[in-house]
């Protein structure tokens, strides 16, 4: 099985970048999209999404033009969870998950606290109250994949200038916290699974030529359970797609 997890910042921006070609060329089983920015109905080419052979399944924010998220899958799923029934998160589409007969696979896109303390206190408050969900949720489906944009650097090999990002919403003490006990809590990091590598980043600033120099940040994850470590077949960063402030993550897992 093939996942690609992407936040594509505005998917009618990304198709107006030719993103349904490069859609078709990955073949992917799965896709996982964060920051949709939309509504189906919006979509003037949701046919062709149609034709790549994709089901498509959609939890936009209330807001629109804001935040969201989507899967499209060519293997029916048995089940579609949209939400996590906490109603701040769920007016945002926060997360969309969709249950197969080997494994779940969620598409997540935590907050940003950037743009003030208002912000950063309601991205703390999600990462208490969304991971206490995972927790249960994992328990009722051990073999899950939280694919998705989390807003979190992980440690300092997961960022261009740790050092003076250390107060920056992203790396800050307690986020990076989180993330580690996350983890610890029965989850593999993927692509640092089968890559210790430096220098792998998966968003850039529009600003300075960050993404020519390649001054990232490591945000995007495909965390799956530890009772998937063995399923594990590859794992990589796809930074030659361009339709995005960020680019794609790839897992595929062998059953």
């Amino acid at each position: 099985m093939k996942i690609i997890t992407y936040n594509v910042n505005g998917i009618r921006s990304a198709i107006n970048k030719n993103w349904l070609a490069w859609l078709q060329a990955t073949d992917a089983d799965v896709v996982c999209l964060q920051e949709i920015k939309a509504t189906p109905d919006v979509i003037a080419d949701l046919g062709l999404i149609d034709d790549l052979g994709y089901q498509h399944f959609w939890f936009p924010a209330e807001k629109k033009g804001y935040s969201g998220t989507a899967i499209f899958s060519k293997i029916l799923p048995n089940h579609v969870e949209y939400g996590c029934g906490i109603p701040d998160f769920d007016r945002e589409g926060r997360c969309i998950r969709v249950d197969f007969d080997e494994v779940s696979v969620m598409s997540a896109y935590f907050p940003s606290g950037s743009s003030g303390d208002e912000r950063q206190i309601f991205k703390y408050r999600f990462l208490d109250e969304f991971g206490k969900y995972l927790t249960l949720l994992k328990v009722e489906h051990p073999k899950l994949v939280i694919c998705g944009d989390y807003n979190i650097c992980h440690r300092a090999i997961d960022i261009h200038n740790p050092k003076s990002n250390a107060n920056s919403s992203g790396f800050l003490p307690e986020e990076r916290e989180w993330m580690e006990n996350f983890i610890e809590s029965g989850f593999v990091d993927t692509f640092r699974h089968v890559n210790k590598e430096p220098h792998n980043y998966t968003w850039w600033s529009f600003r300075s030529g960050a993404r020519g120099k390649n001054l990232g940040w490591r945000i995007d994850y495909a965390m799956a359970s530890k009772e998937l470590e063995g399923n594990i077949k590859r794992a990589a960063i796809l930074p030659e797609a361009k339709h995005s402030d960020h680019c794609p993550v790839l897992l595929e897992l062998e059953f």
